[in-house]
Order: C-alpha cells, then structure tokens, then sequence
C-alpha cells in the first residue's frame, strides 16, 4: 500500500507542478503585489483551467501523504517524495520544452541517488 500512496503522491506533485506551470505561463508575469492586485490575480487563477487543475492534483497527492504518514515513518515518506525532482525536471523538458542546462540534470540525479539509498 505504501509503494502505490508513494506513486500517487509522485504523480499528483508532477502533475500539478506541470498544470500549474502551464497554467501561469499562460497567465502572464506577475508584477503587482498590493491588495488589489493579489485579489484580480487570485479572480483570474481561479478560471485558470490548467492551476484549477494542478489544484486538484495538488489535493490528491496531499491526502495521498496524509495516508502514507499514517503508515510509514516520515523518514521514509518525506526523503522518498523527493523523486519528483528528477521527474519534473525530465518532464519539464519533454512537456513544457524547457532547456535543462547539464548542472540541473547532475543535480537532479544527486536527488534521485539520494532517494534510491533510502530505499535500501
């Protein structure tokens, strides 16, 4: 059960990560940050299809690690969620076509290591 909450949470943070990326990019820079501008940005996300999305996504991977920390060790759960760093990155670049310059991918790989001995 835990292998497949791990699964869940891996794909609802890469899918959100991505929807909401979609979405802002979509969007537009975000250059004001008084009340009234933070309340249009807030009104115009919120009919943004790709961050409601990526909202949704985000809840399934949230009560996805609600139930994997009722029964595994944060140790395990919190370390092994990390592997979304070298998912996002690889889906970053296949999806939203961004350049992955070599140091973010060596990087992004470190994590993975780091992951995998934890699963040892």
């Amino acid at each position: 059960m835990r292998w497949l909450l791990l699964g869940l949470i891996l794909a609802g943070n890469a899918t959100a990560d991505l929807l909401n990326a979609a979405g802002m990019r979509r969007h537009g820079e975000v250059r004001e940050f008084n009340p009234r501008a933070v309340g249009r940005l807030v009104a115009t996300v919120l009919r943004n299809r790709f961050v409601l999305g990526g909202i949704a996504a985000m809840t399934v991977s949230f009560f996805s690690l609600l139930a994997l920390l009722s029964i595994t060790d944060l140790s395990f759960a919190i370390p092994a969620t990390a592997a979304t760093y070298l998912v996002e990155t690889a889906l970053a670049r296949l999806i939203l076509k961004e350049r992955i310059e070599r140091m973010r991918w060596i990087g992004a790989a470190f994590v993975a290591a780091g992951v995998a001995l934890l699963m040892l």
